[in-house]
């Protein structure tokens, strides 16, 4: 059982990263043309500049990830400019360079070059850009990979301000994609399973994932991927929150689950590790204080959410 001074040291919550965007999308200004030029002139115009993994920011304390339009273009060749929205009345647009064209800036001493991961975990920006930085890198890594019709195979061209592409070959017409991922906690009473990925960090431990599968609904991919994984069957699944991930384009779908069995069985072509921790034990590991300097994951991810939530709210949290 979970003490009072365990629960009570986790103190305040964290925002979750990439979500809560102040951007408006202004959908219907995507087939304006009138507008989208009006956007590209505005004076208060800016933009997120991304190759590939990696983002460029101005250096500071913290960095600045907004370039003007023509500060954006001096960077390197742009491959592709998609509009993300407004902030208020700004424009805000994501410029894709090559990452062989951003790795070559990481030589300027008033640029840093970083990837998102640790853009978030470290805090190098102000949370507010975390969305529309997580739109633009998703958006834009959509482009790279759809440069080509996948009907006919002729070069597609990018259109509605990067929120289409089009082929002028077979005239079909391709629109950017999220891949679901369900996260889930499996729970039994006082204990949860936690995995470890290979990818992890040494020290970390982490919710059990995976992609849903075509047909297959939330509740159903859940309960399949945790008996996979870690051969154990799971009855109820209760929705607990989602999560933009664009490594590369992610939709992470946040579950707690009821363990209806014990034994684990390692699926060891996915995972390292998988085994029951009690509540207590996930309080430490959240705070950076297990004996053996075990961690969960950090605020800026779901999985540290869901953790969370079972430690604070017990079994609950499934029912």
């Amino acid at each position: 059982m979970v003490t009072n001074f365990a629960i009570g040291t986790l103190g305040p919550r964290s925002a979750l990263g990439y979500t809560a965007s102040r951007l408006e999308r202004a959908v219907t200004s995507r087939t304006d043309d009138a507008a989208l030029k009006r956007y590209g002139e505005h004076r208060q115009a800016a933009s997120y500049v991304i190759g590939g993994e990696l983002v460029v920011l101005k250096a500071g304390e913290p960095c600045d990830p907004l370039f003007t339009p023509r500060e954006a273009r001096a960077l390197g060749s742009v491959r592709e400019i998609v509009f993300l929205g407004l902030a208020d009345t700004a424009p805000r647009f994501g410029f894709g360079l090559d990452q062989d064209a951003v790795e070559q800036l990481k030589t300027r001493n008033d640029l840093k070059i970083s990837d998102l991961r640790s853009i978030a975990v470290q805090g190098m920006v102000a949370a507010d850009h975390l969305p529309p930085l997580a739109e633009a890198k998703a958006l834009l890594g959509w482009h790279a990979r759809h440069r080509f019709c996948p009907n006919c195979g002729a070069a597609t061209a990018l259109t509605q301000a990067g929120w289409r592409r089009d082929c002028p070959s077979c005239r079909a017409e391709h629109f950017p994609r999220t891949d679901p991922v369900v996260i889930m906690l499996a729970i039994s009473g006082e204990r949860c399973v936690l995995g470890r990925s290979r990818r992890f960090a040494p020290t970390m431990w982490s919710c059990l994932a995976g992609f849903a599968e075509p047909g297959e609904s939330i509740e159903e991919a859940v309960r399949r991927e945790v008996l996979e994984e870690v051969g154990i069957a799971c009855g109820q699944v209760r929705y607990f929150a989602s999560q933009p991930w664009p490594f590369p384009s992610s939709i992470m779908i946040g579950c707690h689950a009821e363990a209806l069995s014990e034994t684990i069985v390692v699926d060891r072509e996915e995972l390292e590790d998988a085994r029951w921790f009690d509540r207590e034990e996930l309080a430490l590991m959240l705070n950076r204080q297990h004996p053996q300097g075990l961690t969960a994951p950090p605020p800026v991810a779901i999985a540290h959410h869901i953790i969370r939530s079972y430690v604070e709210d017990g079994p609950d949290v499934v029912r």
